[in-house]
């Protein structure tokens, strides 16, 4: 028998003969009288009404963003890749690629960040906006929305948040709804803005991002329509020359109408208070243990999805680093990484992220084809250590456990775990239902628990929660503590 095998069964023979008797499954529920058949209550019986808020004190997401910057200060907070370069690329057939060349994470400290979401939340008022008029953020994920976000927080201004991928009429729909007075753009959002800026009917004012290239749209916009177009910074610099004193909300003031994505029509817009949005946050902190500034979390999903606006403001809450990408620039082999340049996740090295099942299942599909496509060893080895986890996961004492586990985890897994930095502890996904293998798959590969979610923006995402040590697959949980769940 080859010896590199025969190393390989002396841990595994160790590990069963300490196999220690499976422990009893974790009793997830209470019985409980619902009339008729026997039920479970589940998670809610452990409190005596719904959650409204972790934090002493905080009622609102103004009051929560200042609590965690005045306790957290100088722990970084908000992260950007420098771009090195923008590439264009070209295939044998003839298409064309944009590739980018991306440096390290620069950071804002919670300081820093504070003090930036003030002196824009300032010069907002320095621009002339009025009570009542609300303003619109219409740009993929950065450190920029999240600013403008806290920075409208803090004068009570209800933020509209729209896809970047709208079309027209749904943009147009969406704006004009809402009355919309200024909108927080980037540069395609921006083109897409002058192009139906005629049938705005409410639009004054429009901030742009500074990004490459984008002076020539700006240009436009001054020259074709009555807006008042100023840069991002320009406002910030504004807010600071002229400070202004926040006006902060009450908990029943509305924070977001968020659209949703007009999959079957035009958008609905949803309207969420303060008070909406800080119950889920105050409900995952009673299920997911931990969360705190040890933790790096890996954004890069819509910002304008509730999915991701609730996981980065809870972030922001407890201390931890947020960092952003894209999911075009996730890993290493994402379509817009230059050959040779980090992926946001191998730069980040999060501890926690949130995906969607499509996510998930391009990962999933991408450490398979790597493993087929090395053959030999590479792939017995791996298809071993997978099948072993994988009984010991569904219960059998046969499966790998203990030393053994330890030993597939150096053999095999930890090439896998670096595709997304190494230090994952938790994935939540949601938006969708994951398939169980997805989930299995992941869960064993990167060592660290997937849950699922279910919600809706009306909900602003708390619906059910699976719990953080709950290894079963096909299921998004119970209800989360903040809410009620009636099923008829």
């Amino acid at each position: 028998m080859n010896p590199y095998f025969v190393g390989l069964l002396v841990p595994i023979a160790v590990s069963l003969l300490l196999q220690k008797r499976r422990k009893v499954e974790k009793k997830r529920g209470v019985p409980v009288d619902v009339g008729g058949e026997p039920g479970y209550a589940i998670r809610n019986h452990r409190f005596e009404r719904p959650v409204e808020t972790h934090w002493e004190g905080v009622n609102t997401l103004a009051e929560l963003f200042e609590h965690a910057c005045k306790e957290y200060l100088y722990m970084p907070l908000l992260g950007t890749r420098k771009l090195i370069s923008r590439e264009i690329e070209s295939s044998p057939d003839g298409r064309s690629f944009e590739k980018l060349h991306l440096g390290e994470y620069e950071w804002k400290c919670y300081a820093e960040a504070f003090k930036s979401v003030c002196n824009f939340s300032s010069g907002l008022v320095n621009l002339g906006r009025q009570d009542n008029e609300s303003v619109a953020i219409f740009a993929e994920t950065q450190a920029e929305w999240q600013i403008a976000l806290q920075a409208c927080f803090r004068q009570n201004i209800t933020v509209v948040t729209i896809y970047s991928s709208l079309g027209e009429e749904a943009l147009c729909h969406s704006l004009n709804e809402t009355e919309v007075t200024t909108v927080i753009c980037g540069r395609k959002e921006l083109k897409k803005l002058i192009d139906i800026g005629w049938q705005l009917d409410t639009v004054k004012r429009v901030i742009y991002i500074n990004e490459e290239g984008i002076s020539a749209e700006v240009s436009i916009a001054q020259n074709s329509t009555s807006w008042s177009v100023k840069s991002f910074e320009e406002v910030g610099k504004l807010g600071a020359e002229a400070p202004v004193d926040a006006n902060m909300p009450l908990p029943s003031d509305v924070a977001v109408i968020m659209y949703t994505s007009g999959s079957t029509g035009l958008p609905k817009g949803v309207m969420m208070t303060h008070r909406n949005v800080l119950a889920t946050l105050s409900a995952v902190m009673t299920i997911v243990p931990e969360l705190g500034k040890k933790d790096i979390y890996m954004a890069y999903l819509p910002l304008a999805h509730i999915l991701e606006l609730a996981a980065e403001t809870l972030m922001a809450a407890v201390g931890a680093s947020i960092g952003y990408g894209s999911a075009l620039t996730l890993t290493d082999t994402s379509s817009k990484i230059k050959k040779g340049t980090l992926g946001d996740a191998s730069a980040l090295r999060p501890t926690l992220m949130t995906a969607v099942p499509a996510i998930l299942d391009r990962v999933r599909d991408g450490v398979r084809k790597k493993v087929d496509a090395k053959g030999g060893v590479a792939k017995k080895l791996f298809d071993i250590g997978y099948s072993r986890r994988l009984a010991a996961i569904n219960g059998s004492w046969l499966g790998a456990w203990g030393v053994e586990k330890l030993l597939w985890d150096r053999l095999v897994f930890t090439k896998v775990r670096a595709i997304l930095g190494g230090n994952i502890r938790f994935v939540l996904s949601g938006g969708a239902p994951l398939s169980g293998d997805t989930q299995r798959f992941i869960n064993i590969c990167l060592g660290a628990p997937i849950g699922q979610g279910y919600g809706l923006t009306e909900t602003c995402a708390g619906g059910t929660f699976s719990e953080y040590d709950d290894t079963s697959v096909g299921r998004v949980g119970a209800p989360l503590p903040c809410s009620y769940i009636k099923v008829d």
